[in-house]
């Protein structure tokens, strides 16, 4: 009598990394041997990004913010530490990392022998994607390029050229795609449908890593933050809460009286008279409700004509970390 054979099981596939971006160390010295008394770039940062995130990096000009991109994408070569992308070493496994990441650069650099059609082409051919499977009048469409798709470069104007580098960097559709301000020069239109495009890619899955120095757009898009200066990160959390950090709201309260001083009953406040008629206070909304100034101007006996809140935003806690915003 036989035995039954026993049905084959493949092996179970290895569970996809949770985070899409480590480094460990990560520290970068410009100069020969990264020696000689040069200022690092990168000092021992230490930067996880999860996997599915949309994750904003910030910083002054020459914090390490392009240095930190340009080592991701092999541009430049780290002096000390690690990196990993989607569990790919950058310098023991270069080719899987790479083919994991698609980088946007801040430069406009591209071929001027090709047309935007046949940048996208080469491209994919680089990263050995299928005819078949290409998707160049898909992503064209998508950047609000179709109709310059057989132009070349130097005919576009420059933020044509920018969307151009969006595009080229999704050819290979990168699990990680990573934007070095990509929407420099890109009008207020086209730029909010490019962050309509880009959404739409991270709630498809694809790990996003953004840099700009339009805080609105970090504040907009991202779920988590790094706030990078001189090198070190100084700040990683999730969006709201950094901007809880800051904990301060304003409270601005148009009069139907004028007022040469605060009253008596405001004294307890942060409050200061301005211009037409405006009170305004400054608190601390874990401290102070609303309801007790409000409180504390109808004691005043003041006529409420209208009021208006002022929240705390990213750009506050970006100048209080960075120091006014200079490098």
């Amino acid at each position: 009598m036989k035995d039954n054979p026993q049905p084959h099981t493949p092996p179970l596939a290895a569970e996809p990394p949770a985070d899409a971006i480590v480094a460990r160390g990560l520290r970068k010295v410009y100069g020969s041997g990264g020696s000689g008394g040069s200022e690092p770039a990168l000092r021992d940062v230490d930067l996880t990004i999860p996997r599915g995130s949309f994750f904003g990096l910030l910083g002054p000009n020459g914090a390490g913010k392009s240095t930190f991109i340009n080592i991701l994408a092999g541009l430049v070569i780290k002096s000390a530490g690690s990196v990993e992308i989607l569990g790919h070493d950058i310098e023991r496994a270069a080719r899987a990392a790479a083919s994991a990441i698609g980088v946007v650069p801040q430069e406009l650099n591209m071929d001027a022998f090709f047309t935007a059609r046949e940048i996208l082409e080469v491209q994919a051919g680089l990263y050995a994607v299928p005819k078949a499977a290409r998707r160049t009048d898909e992503i064209l469409a998508a950047m609000h390029l179709s109709d310059v798709a057989d132009n070349y470069p130097r005919t576009l104007s420059g933020g044509m050229r920018r969307r151009l580098l969006v595009a080229k960097a999704m050819v290979h559709a990168p699990p990680v795609l990573v934007l070095d301000e990509p929407t420099a020069g890109v009008d207020v239109e086209l730029r909010h449908n490019l962050w309509t495009y880009l959404r739409g890619l991270n709630s498809r899955g694809t790990t996003i890593l953004l840099t700009t120095h339009y805080l609105e757009e970090a504040e907009q898009l991202c779920d988590r933050i790094a706030i990078i200066h001189q090198g070190q990160v100084v700040a990683c959390d999730t969006t709201v809460a950094l901007i809880q950090r800051l904990d301060r709201k304003e409270l601005t309260i148009i009069l139907g009286q004028d007022l040469d001083t605060v009253p008596p009953p405001l004294a307890a406040f942060d409050a200061e008279i301005r211009p037409f008629r405006r009170l305004v206070v400054r608190y601390r909304p874990s401290q102070t409700p609303v309801a007790d100034i409000l409180a504390a101007v109808q004691a005043a006996d003041l006529t409420i004509l209208d009021l208006s809140t002022e929240e705390s935003d990213l750009e506050d806690l970006f100048l209080e970390l960075t120091g006014n915003g200079r490098s």
